[in-house]
């Protein structure tokens, strides 16, 4: 069964707390989002934010673990993948940089590490590490307030709708993440619209892996033939050297 996150919006008091379990148990840096990361808070050392509306409302903003993961499908390599458990994983071991993943994301998730000298992508990977420890992730362990909740994807679904039903007056009469683009191993809850948790404009219910499918059967013939390409200035390059060099030795011979 696949697993996933729920966060009910109108519980969350904006404590951070989910910040700090994150960059602990994953072992990031404290840092200053720059200005092109001011948007949302995230960046390669931010797997996790929160963002404060200008109606006092706070909002967690995280990787959304799609059930068809349109990075995964884009990623040339598998350096991305999903588990059983539902979640989006990355291998740094695999990666190539090329950042597809980036481009094919939905949602604007992962970012790009540009401080290491070999610069690799981040996102969440909801503490995958704790789920095969049979725990929950970090974030949903230490909020204080259950603002998001960790459970299988289709007992926190029914608790979303209960929470609408019984509360129609508290929520949107919508549950973010059971539909859109195929649906998402994050949901939320709100009394608010979350449209701008998107990193486009309307997705649709549709999920993406087709599309960026089509797209990526070219890369490998694309990979070969730049292969080629690049090969063939360094053989010419490397030639003209070689023809340099004999004629420098045989003007020296002359003299």
């Amino acid at each position: 069964m696949s697993v996933a996150i729920l966060t009910d919006v109108t519980k969350c008091t904006g404590c951070r707390q989910c910040i700090t379990a994150c960059k602990q148990t994953n072992h990031l840096t404290y840092d200053r989002p720059r200005r092109w990361q001011e948007r949302d808070g995230l960046s390669a050392a931010n797997w996790t934010s929160i963002l404060q509306r200008p109606d006092k409302h706070f909002v967690r903003k995280q990787c959304r673990h799609c059930l068809e993961p349109a990075c995964v499908s884009a990623c040339p390599v598998g350096a991305l993948h999903k588990t059983a458990e539902g979640t989006v994983v990355y291998d740094s071991d695999m990666c190539l940089g090329c950042r597809y993943c980036m481009m094919a994301c939905p949602f604007g998730i992962p970012r790009y590490d540009w401080d290491r000298a070999v610069p690799y992508v981040r996102k969440c990977v909801m503490c995958y590490d704790l789920l095969k420890e049979g725990r929950q992730p970090a974030c949903t362990e230490v909020c204080p307030e259950q603002a998001t909740i960790f459970g299988q994807r289709d007992q926190l679904l029914a608790e979303a709708h209960r929470r609408i039903r019984e509360n129609p007056q508290r929520y949107v009469n919508h549950v973010w993440g059971e539909h859109e683009v195929g649906g998402t191993s994050v949901l939320y809850l709100s009394d608010i619209d979350l449209g701008f948790l998107l990193g486009t404009s309307d997705l649709g219910d549709l999920s993406l892996p087709e599309t960026t499918r089509l797209a990526m059967k070219a890369v490998p013939p694309v990979f070969v033939g730049m292969g080629a390409v690049m090969y063939g200035v360094h053989w010419v390059i490397r030639r003209r050297m070689e023809l340099s060099r004999r004629a420098s030795e045989k003007d020296e011979d002359d003299e």
